[in-house]
């Protein structure tokens, strides 16, 4: 359980990174499939944003993740080279992927491996061997802070060391369904068409066909920067200064005489303002609308269960609750099918979209009875739990890109 609670994690914490959903006003930048004309879904921010280069192969082509590998074809490449190189059986790679073995493969297309081969090295040309790891920041910055020598009056600035191999995040592997575009999945994950084509080696058409692998490219994670300092220049204020002084009363001048109306007007002006019609009152300008939902407390439980794995960032970046195999998932509050799915053991997740920039992510699930692009209620069965000691949902709530702690949204 722990290792399928880590591959999930891993998995959401990097598919909800790049596929963040979000509308885009028409003012904004054309993007680069001209959907910001109809003033509907854009990717013109996804294009204005900065995303990692592709990381480099071996000298097999093969890119190496901590839950699946690649193979990048080169120029005049077909299957059956690509798996004599790599070591695994043609016939298993073209039926993985979906290519017939003979055709002629374009330079850097993506062939996604059935089985693990053996791990990049100094050996095949690779910097390091074993997969690209995450990068490690605290790590990293710890380790530095404990090489600094405590020399008494002395301050020394030491530099971490270089990472030993190739660090970065492990992108979503989608594969293609019928009726899909490149462009709608660029939409779907919130990324250029251009870029994803770059990633998986496509035509100049941006052709791709049912049942193939894509990389979906990775925002870069490079630290803001730092605005410059600005120093205050204080205000000194003088006791007494910039305020007039009252005259103080004085008996040789007498108070100004104070006008009184007589009774009977203002007998009158009562009663005239009494007789006078009261003004309508004014309509409510919220009538009609949708009522926003409030920020905390208004999400339902998908499952009512036992929670066994709480929220902490960067670890886990949900909760996991248990319940009885078989138990209905529920959305927990209305909204839209964004995405659905697979994990790279093959088990479904689910995507819903809420009102503002609000995701709910519901993996480790089974039998699925909504599809992409449905609409949802507030408590409506999207799924079921699995069965033996998986079953538990793996939930999660995400603001725009950042996962939050979902426990302060549920009731």
């Amino acid at each position: 359980m722990t290792l399928m609670n880590t591959r999930v994690s891993l998995r959401l914490s990097l598919m909800i990174g790049v596929a963040s959903i979000t509308l885009a006003a028409c003012q904004k930048p054309l993007d680069f499939d001209l959907r910001g004309a109809s003033g509907g879904f854009t990717t013109a921010d996804a294009a204005q944003g900065q995303l990692a280069t592709r990381p480099l192969p071996d000298n097999r082509g093969v890119i190496s993740y901590p839950n699946y590998q690649v193979a990048v074809a080169r120029r005049g490449d077909t299957l059956a080279t690509v798996a004599a190189r790599v070591g695994l059986d043609t016939a298993t790679l073209a039926k993985y992927n979906g290519i017939d073995p003979s055709v002629t493969l374009r330079k850097d297309e993506i062939i996604a491996l059935p089985s693990r081969v053996a791990e990049p090295s100094p050996a095949t040309g690779a910097f390091s061997t074993g997969p690209i790891k995450p990068v490690d920041i605290s790590s990293v910055a710890g380790g530095a802070l404990d090489r600094v020598p405590a020399t008494p009056g002395v301050q020394t600035t030491a530099l971490a060391p270089v990472a030993s191999g190739q660090t970065g995040k492990e992108p979503v592997r989608h594969k293609v369904e019928r009726g899909e575009t490149a462009f709608t999945v660029a939409r779907l994950y919130g990324v250029p068409a251009k870029d994803l084509a770059e990633w998986n080696g496509l035509g100049s058409d941006f052709a791709i066909r049912e049942g193939q692998f894509l990389l979906i490219p990775v925002a870069s994670q490079n630290p803001p920067k730092a605005a410059p300092a600005q120093t205050a220049v204080p205000t000194t204020t003088l006791p007494g200064a910039g305020s007039s002084t009252p005259t103080p009363p004085s008996a040789a001048k007498p108070l100004p005489a104070e006008k009184i109306a007589p009774a009977a007007a203002a007998t009158t002006a009562t009663a005239a303002e009494k007789a006078a019609p009261k003004p309508a009152p004014k309509p409510v300008a919220d009538v009609g609308k949708t009522t926003k939902p409030a920020a905390t407390g208004k999400l339902v439980r998908p499952v009512s269960g036992t929670i066994i794995r709480e929220y902490s960032k960067g670890k886990n970046e949900g909760i996991n609750i248990k319940a009885a195999p078989g138990t209905s998932v529920k959305a927990a509050d209305g909204g839209t099918v964004a995405a659905i799915t697979k994990s790279a053991d093959g088990v479904p997740i689910v995507v819903v979209r809420h009102p503002n920039n609000l995701l709910t992510v519901y993996a480790n699930v089974a039998d699925v009875s909504v599809a992409k692009g449905d609409k949802v209620s507030r408590g409506q069965s999207i799924a079921k739990l699995r069965s033996g000691d998986d079953s538990f949902v793996h939930f999660e709530v995400r603001k725009g890109f950042d996962s939050v702690d979902p426990n302060p949204y549920l009731n």
